[in-house]
């Protein structure tokens, strides 16, 4: 299911790595990052021309190089697509927690071709931190069972500290 693939992408693209240290890191610059997961969907298809659906994910990612901006951190997301005319469109919720506890959660917004991310809220290192970027799945991968998806994403952007 094409709509899947594009969930799959927005679902990881919500997907924010830990700061090594904040100390550590200039106050503003690029990221790049591998985030993984697997999940559950629940399609709701309506018709041959509309449909819904629902995806939960959790996941990890590693920032290259290795220890950078968006390092280890452990994410949960929730998506939600519709299908209309053939047009695609997502949005996806994500909080994610590094290995020190700090949290923060973004939004993304799949349009059926780019996906597209930003910080709004955290807490510790990320309190105040903006971030921006783009996601490109990594799949399609296989499919374990019927209901589940499983994918990774490039994430790549920029980022200031407060």
């Amino acid at each position: 299911m094409r709509k899947s693939v594009a969930l799959a992408a927005i679902a990881a693209a919500c997907v924010l790595g830990s700061l090594a240290l904040a100390a550590d890191l200039p106050k503003e610059g690029t990221y790049d990052f591998v985030s993984c997961y697997s999940g559950t969907s629940n399609p709701m298809p309506f018709s041959k021309t509309h449909s819904a659906e629902l995806t939960e994910i959790t996941g990890t990612s590693q920032s290259n190089p290795p220890g950078g901006l968006f390092d280890k951190v452990a994410f949960r997301c929730i998506t939600f697509g519709y299908s209309a005319d053939g047009k695609n469109t997502a949005t996806t919720a994500c909080e994610g927690v590094d290995k020190d506890g700090d949290k923060y959660m973004s939004y993304l917004v799949n349009d059926g071709t780019t996906t597209s991310r930003k910080v709004v809220a955290g807490t510790g290192k990320y309190d105040g931190m903006t971030a921006s970027g783009t996601a490109q799945s990594q799949g399609p991968f296989g499919t374990l069972k019927p209901g589940t998806i499983q994918n990774c994403t490039r994430q790549r952007g920029t980022y200031t500290l407060k």
